[in-house]
Order: structure tokens, then C-alpha cells, then sequence
């Protein structure tokens, strides 16, 4: 027998106490299925394949400021430099660095100026015939960039002709699948479509098209300018230690800043994001453990308060285990009843941060294995308390007042 009637009595005779564990364990159902579920979220997105080899990249910024070099020149000449040392598979001027969080973008059109055909926005980057293999992303259809298609200029008169483009954006600029080979617009510049890669993403990995970037043969020397290097996977560090030293001693009038792992480079822009999973992580932790903690409390409470009532029941012949099945079913009772009132909150509270802070949508499954991981801890909670209340010895418990 489960004696729910006499459990219910008890509980109407202390109502401050059970609504207090009530309220409390809704509340940590509500935040820890929404928490959890989001701590998900970020972990698959931080996770995510971002299509480049990341632990073979860094890149880093010369800025220039000797007058007495032709910019241009002397990039191409860092370039064979960079490519020569032992471990780099590949170096390049590049414009924008991907999975940085700083980069261009911009609406590419399939005719001049946008005239009533589809758009598609895509970030851009430039580099010269090496970008590609630099960025280690795979050609699927189409060719690599050749010298004559890159334009060299420390100026922005002239554009390029072609381009290479993330397979996501030809899907969706052309759903047919007929995209390479055909021309893109920007405002009024054209470029044919000569490339496609596998995946390759753009700087902003939060964008909702964030796998929609272009590729462009445009090589422009600036006083500001950046490189791309890709290594041998265990050469990356020592090579990277090279790079001050080598590129100061083929022109000394410069400063090299900036040097940084692909991965570091997306760990910053990320950090927000790994600070706000550590931040409810620890939420969790806390939640669970205070509400562990007050039915533990909870229940020693109930065994200090009722001390005579549970020595009588063990005098009058109560088993050790039914002492213990009534503070377990007591306290299930009142989970049930918080999960309950918990579930139904988490659920509201889901579609509010979906709608107020573009969240994803809750997964329901995730507030059923809340409630289940709660009720776990409810009773674990309760078993030490209540087996210390089954060996309450009746004689004690009848002389106490």
C-alpha cells in the first residue's frame, strides 16, 4: 500500500514547505531543459565543418611603411618566399580572412543592377592563383584560378572576370543546377562562374548564409596587407615562428602583426558563444545541485518534525522499507506536481526566447529528459534522509515530546 491519503493529509498540515520544493523544482525544469537544449545548439554549432583545414592555417598583416618598393612586386616575391619553407603547402595574398567575423558582402545578381531577377547575398574574398589552395577547400566542378585570370593592381580601377563560389551559393543563385560557366553581377561588374567548391565559409559563421562566399582573382597590395599560409598539420607552430624574421629580412621596412591559427582566428569570434555554454553549464550545475540539496534539507525537516509519528508507526510493527516508501512517495508527489507545473513552463519560456531572441525552438524531447533526470535527483536526494528515518528507534521516539 502506498497510504497516498495519509501522505496527502501531511502534506495539507506543512504547505509551506512542499510548495517551496514545488515551485522550485518547476523552476529548474523550465531553465535546465532550455539550457540544455541551447548548450546543444551551441555545441553543434561550434562544432560544425567549416570546409577548411583549420589546424593548417594562419594567416598575418605586413604593414608597410617604406616608399622605395613596388608593393606588388614585392608581395609576389613574400609569396615564393613563404611558399619555400620547409612545411608550407601553400601561401597567398588574401583580402578577408573566413571565420574571422570581419570580411565584405555583398548582393550578387544574374543580371546588371538587380532588373526583377533573383539576388542572393554571399560574402567575398581575393587572393591570387594560390587563394585556393591555401584555403585547402576542394574543387568539385569546374578549374582553379590561372595567372593570367588574376588582376595585380594597388589600385580598385579594374575588376576580374571570373570567379570561384561555395557549391551553397550556386545552389541557391541557380537551383538547377546549371551555375558553372554562367555570369554573376555585382551592381554593374560581371563575373563568370569558372569554379565550384565542396563547402567554404565565410566570415560570419552566425549569418544564416554563411555558406555563401565568392572567391575573386584580385591581388591588391596595400600598405595593410594580409597573408594566408597552409602547413603540414605539426609545421603550422614552427613555421609560424619563422614568419616575423623571414619576411623582415626580404624588406625590412615593415611591421608583421597579427599572427594567427585559422582556428584561433574562429575561437575569438566564437568566444561570446563559449562563454555563454561554460555560463550555463554552470547554471545547471547549480540549479540541480540546489534543488538536490533542498529536498535533502526537505526531508530531514519532515523526519525532525514527525520523529514521534514515525517511532509510533515503527512500534507498531512498520517495516524499515515503508518508512522509507512513504518519504519516497511523498516526495515523488511533489515532483510529479512540479514537473508538471515545470514542463508546461519550459515550453512557454521556449517560445519566448524563440521569438524574442531568434533561439531555436525547443526540442520537446529535451524537456522529457529534464523531467526525468530531475525526478533521478529527487529521489537520491531523499533516500539518505529516509533511511536515517526508518532506523528512528521506537523507544526513543515515543519518550520524545
Amino acid at each position: 500500500m502506498l497510504e497516498i491519503k495519509p501522505i496527502l493529509n501531511a502534506l495539507r498540515r506543512s504547505k509551506a514547505g512542499a510548495l517551496m520544493l514545488l515551485i522550485q523544482i518547476a523552476i529548474t525544469t523550465a531553465i535546465v531543459s532550455n539550457a540544455a537544449y541551447i548548450i546543444y545548439d551551441r555545441i553543434q554549432y561550434l562544432q560544425q565543418d567549416t570546409g577548411y583545414p583549420e589546424d593548417e592555417i594562419f594567416s598575418f598583416v605586413a604593414t608597410t611603411f617604406g616608399s622605395d618598393i613596388d608593393l606588388s612586386q614585392q608581395f609576389e616575391l613574400d609569396e615564393d618566399m613563404l611558399r619555400s619553407i620547409p612545411g608550407v603547402k601553400s601561401a597567398s595574398m588574401i583580402s578577408e580572412m573566413p571565420l574571422s567575423g570581419s570580411g565584405s558582402a555583398s548582393s550578387f545578381n544574374l543580371t546588371p543592377e538587380n532588373q526583377n531577377h533573383r539576388s542572393v547575398r554571399a560574402a567575398y574574398t581575393a587572393g591570387d592563383e594560390h587563394i585556393i589552395d591555401a584555403l585547402g577547400v576542394k574543387l568539385i566542378e569546374g578549374r582553379n584560378f590561372t595567372f593570367d585570370d588574376v588582376i595585380i593592381s594597388q589600385e580598385m580601377s579594374e575588376a576580374p572576370k571570373v570567379v570561384i563560389v561555395s557549391k551553397a551559393f550556386l545552389d541557391e543563385m541557380f537551383p538547377d543546377g546549371d551555375g558553372l560557366g554562367n555570369t554573376i553581377y555585382m551592381g554593374s561588374m560581371s563575373f563568370q562562374i569558372v569554379g565550384v567548391t565542396e563547402k567554404m565559409m565565410g566570415p560570419w559563421l552566425k549569418d544564416r548564409r554563411s555558406e555563401n562566399l565568392i572567391v575573386m582573382p584580385f591581388a591588391n597590395a596595400r600598405i595593410y596587407q594580409k597573408f594566408i599560409v597552409r602547413t603540414e598539420p605539426s609545421q603550422r607552430a614552427a613555421v609560424m615562428r619563422q614568419i616575423e624574421e623571414r619576411m623582415l629580412s626580404a624588406y625590412d621596412k615593415r611591421v608583421i602583426l597579427r599572427s594567427e591559427g585559422m582556428d584561433e582566428s574562429k575561437a575569438n569570434y566564437n568566444s561570446s558563444d563559449t562563454l555563454m555554454l561554460r555560463m550555463l553549464i554552470v547554471l545547471i550545475t547549480v540549479l540541480v545541485l540546489i534543488t538536490g540539496l533542498g529536498i535533502f534539507g526537505l526531508t530531514l525537516f519532515n523526519i525532525n518534525k514527525r520523529t514521534k509519528q514515525i517511532g509510533t508507526r515503527r512500534a507498531l510493527g512498520a517495516r524499515k522499507s515503508a518508512i522509507v516508501r512513504y518519504f519516497l512517495v511523498e516526495n515523488c508527489i511533489i515532483c510529479i506536481a512540479g514537473l508538471t507545473l515545470g514542463s508546461v513552463t519550459a515550453i512557454y519560456l521556449g517560445d519566448v526566447l524563440l521569438t524574442q531572441y531568434s533561439l531555436p525552438a525547443l526540442d520537446k524531447s529535451y524537456v522529457v529528459m529534464t523531467a526525468v533526470f530531475v525526478m533521478v535527483v529527487s529521489l537520491v536526494s531523499v533516500l539518505m534522509p529516509a533511511y536515517r528515518a526508518s532506523n528512528i528507534s521506537p523507544s526513543i521516539a515515543t519518550r520524545s515530546v
